[in-house]
């Protein structure tokens, strides 16, 4: 899972990175929003926490136009303790929570497994969806009593697929997600760790396929 932090303070963005890596999760942080926004239109995070106080753009502006825009992924504010009408307007703008400054790890933590837990379903080792489980402990692919250990990126592919399952990922959100912005990579390369996940996913017998749509991209579907 792919998470943006859009906080201008360097000391806080640095503290909810580290608290996020060690959780597992794959994080990218910017501190302004105009930057902000350019990220969360590429489309490829699974969850945003975005900063009321920002430079250039607010957070508020920032959610307001990500939401015109079609982006509907989880957005999780970030507040002062006075900011009562900025929670209330976030809130109406469509945020999904808010956390006032200072918060502990844990209650971000949980946010986050709450904002997150619909798309596939987070247990404690893992991600389920459909038939198959990824353990993220172990980096394996569990089916039809087989399991099959991924490489970095295929579990990371993978992992992503799952969270959208059902939904359309184009072949650039699904390069930019896992390879990053500033990588080239080009389609052959995303194409190449698609056939070894559906050979894994054969493997072990799953109902769940990665379907291609033909000149777009892929989706996590049950056969």
């Amino acid at each position: 899972m792919r998470i943006l932090i859009v906080e201008d303070e360097k000391e806080i963005s640095d503290g909810i990175q580290s608290v996020l890596q060690k959780s597992g999760y794959e994080t990218d942080a910017v501190y302004d929003g105009l930057d902000g926004l350019d990220y969360i239109l590429s489309g490829v995070y699974d969850l945003i926490i975005l900063d009321i106080m920002l430079p250039k753009i607010n957070g508020i502006d920032v959610l307001k136009n990500a939401r015109e825009n079609g982006i509907t992924i989880p957005v999780i504010l970030l507040t002062a303790k006075s900011q009562i009408e900025d929670k209330i307007n976030g809130l109406d703008c469509g945020a999904d929570d808010y956390l006032t400054k200072p918060f502990d790890a844990g209650e971000l933590l949980a946010r986050i497994r709450v904002q997150t837990r619909n798309a596939g379903e987070q247990t404690e080792t893992g991600l389920k969806a459909y038939d198959i489980l990824l353990d993220k402990n172990t980096f394996k692919l569990h089916g039809n009593d087989k399991s099959v250990k991924l490489a970095r990126k295929e579990y990371q592919l993978l992992e992503y697929l799952m969270h959208n399952k059902g939904q359309i990922l184009t072949r650039d959100m699904l390069i930019t997600k896992i390879w990053g912005f500033e990588e080239e990579n080009d389609y052959n390369n995303l194409d190449v760790y698609i056939s070894f996940l559906r050979k894994k996913l054969k493997y072990v017998e799953a109902k769940a396929a990665i379907v291609t749509k033909k000149g777009i991209g892929y989706s996590l579907e049950k056969e």
